[in-house]
């Protein structure tokens, strides 16, 4: 029974295109690619991810809101030389011992000047995180995510960003029971359950590529919606209320422009292209069909909100139904009516989202 289940989850022609079947995406040498067993290393970091966030709230975020500093080590800059720029550039990065009794010659320097010169100069030209996203093809050019699909290999940073996305995200599964309900705590749910399911589908399906664009998009606007709630609760409200601005700016811009009418334009339109669309071709766009018709209805909030807050009418989280906060003020208005007003639009905001 279990072997019948078994067979007919993993049945080739639900994942992948007619032509092709698992066999074909055996790892081959220098070329490893995503396997369904790699999503077990999920559990245990969304357990970590658990006892971290817990740890965090009580013994770090306090001291670290009060003085926090982050440096970027510094990289040295080589100082010009002719010789060892033009034999980097054309030759070599990583010269042999041979070669740099030469080039010692050359330019009448020791040993260990010249192999500290191509060793900053490594360094100088190492990318960011953001630039070995931008200097894959499929970043800018959005057809080269379907070239030679399916048979595409998996980076190492790739690994690494997809099991600590879905850690991330089944941590919050697993709290979000714990956590203060909103009015929008059934469509979390949706959310945190449809963002597994296609992250999962995605490794499986081997569409790693769509899949590291979706999350980057997703992640971009969260750094803001976090900055704007630490100066909430540190009633900042003119700083609270620029940054939500500019997060609702991102929110729309990510969420509602670039997502649906460059990503999911690319996953719908592009595929049939490559080879004859199959189950895991609709099933991965009706995911994120489900992801744009979430973002349009935190979209509704947040600009309802920024609207509030711009006029001066804000009185709470949009989609607060319970939470209360000890430094809430009460006034009494005109007509006798109790009034409550609770600082930044930011409030909550659309968390995790």
């Amino acid at each position: 029974m279990i072997g019948t289940i078994s067979a007919w989850l993993w049945w080739d022609r639900l994942w992948l295109p007619g032509n092709l079947t698992w066999a074909d995406l055996e790892d081959e040498e220098g070329l490893v690619y995503a396997r369904a067993s790699h999503l077990y290393a999920t559990v245990p970091f969304a357990l970590v991810f658990l006892v971290v966030r817990y740890l965090f709230e009580r013994l770090i975020a306090a001291p670290l809101a009060a003085s926090i500093g982050i440096t970027e080590n510094p990289r040295y800059k080589v100082e010009h030389n002719a010789v060892l720029d033009h034999y980097f550039s054309t030759k070599s990065k990583h010269p042999r011992q041979a070669d740099i009794d030469g080039l010692c010659k050359k330019c009448s320097y020791s040993n260990r000047q010249v192999e500290r010169w191509f060793r900053r100069r490594r360094n100088q030209d190492r990318p960011g995180v953001l630039k070995k996203f931008r200097e894959k093809p499929w970043f800018h050019n959005l057809r080269e995510m379907w070239n030679g699909y399916p048979r595409q290999s998996m980076l190492e940073s790739q690994y690494c960003y997809y099991i600590v996305e879905m850690s991330f995200y089944l941590s919050l599964v697993l709290r979000i029971t714990f956590d203060v309900k909103r009015k929008d705590f059934k469509e979390q749910i949706v959310h945190h359950w449809a963002t597994l399911t296609l992250l999962a589908f995605s490794w499986c399906g081997n569409y790693i590529r769509v899949g590291t664009l979706v999350m980057l998009i997703h992640d971009s606007s969260d750094i803001l919606l976090e900055s704007a709630k630490i100066f909430n609760y540190a009633k900042w409200k003119r700083t609270c209320n620029g940054i939500f601005v500019v997060f609702a700016a991102v929110f729309i811009g990510t969420r509602l422009i670039i997502f649906p009418f460059w990503i999911i334009h690319c996953t719908w339109v592009y595929p049939p292209d490559y080879y004859p669309p199959f189950f895991g071709y609709y099933f991965f766009n009706l995911m994120l069909v489900i992801l744009l018709m979430l973002h349009i209805f935190w979209a509704y909030l947040i600009l309802r909100m920024v609207k509030m807050f711009v006029f001066g009418s804000l009185t709470k989280d949009e989609r607060s139904d319970n939470e209360e906060d000890e430094e809430t003020s009460v006034t009494e208005d005109n007509d006798g009516h109790v009034k409550v007003t609770n600082g930044c639009g930011a409030g909550g905001g659309a968390n995790h989202h």
